[in-house]
């Protein structure tokens, strides 16, 4: 699924990270690039198969740009040393949960769900977990689910989120301040013969978990009250 050059680029700038050689190697940047364009076309293929709620989408709606922004980072590298993209409805810079593919040498994987989302995405996801906990809770329980996906984006909050009262028996799940399962690929598990159904698993395993996600993001705040 994802090719040698991906990797062998991503390698050699990450031991390059500077302007210098990157315009010097810009062909070699372009080769990776059409390569990770293609395989994520064979992801959002696969990701539309399991959920077509996603819609029509081109990977140049869903990949992530290699340069990166060092106005406010103390990391002032000019590239990211990793490829990626998000596959949702309306593409990277949606806001409803969806897919990640992950691609960094030694580091890899294949997540998903709602990574930061803004103020009023994460108030109706906390909204759907406490109105549908037992549902939300059985997601999470699924054998294959904790198999797949052993851990979750664990950035929460210390307290109960506003809003929300405290004595919640299942309040733990609702300071998150994302809902991202993740799982970790080799290398090898993403360019190996098997790497289409490697991939196909993980994203039929998350996809109960981004519909329920989803159904809270789009679902109107007055029609569920806490």
């Amino acid at each position: 699924m994802i090719e040698a050059v991906v990797f062998d680029f991503l390698t050699q700038l990450k031991a390059n990270n500077e302007r210098d050689w990157f315009h010097e190697n810009k062909a070699f940047f372009n080769e990776a690039k059409a390569s990770f364009e293609a395989s994520m076309q064979q992801f959002i293929d696969i990701v539309h198969d399991a959920d077509p709620t996603i819609g029509d989408l081109t990977p140049k709606e869903c990949v992530f740009r290699i340069y990166r922004d060092t106005r406010f980072s103390k990391d002032k590298t000019p590239y990211k040393t990793n490829m990626g993209g998000f596959v949702a409805k309306g593409g990277r810079k949606s806001t409803m949960a969806g897919y990640y593919l992950h691609v960094e040498p030694g580091a890899c994987m294949v997540a998903g769900g709602s990574y930061c989302p803004p103020s009023d995405v994460l108030k109706a996801i906390r909204r759907e977990i406490y109105n549908f906990a037992d549902e939300y809770k059985a997601i999470l329980h699924n054998d294959e689910f904790k198999t797949v996906f052993p851990e979750m984006f664990e950035d929460k909050l210390k307290m109960a989120p506003k809003g929300f009262p405290k004595d919640f028996e299942d309040i733990e799940l609702l300071k998150y301040k994302s809902f991202a399962p993740l799982h970790a690929s080799t290398d090898d598990e993403l360019t190996g013969d098997g790497a289409a159904d490697h991939v196909r698993h993980i994203i039929k395993t998350l996809e109960p978990f981004n519909s329920f996600i989803n159904r809270g993001i789009t679902t109107e705040e007055d029609e569920i009250v806490l």
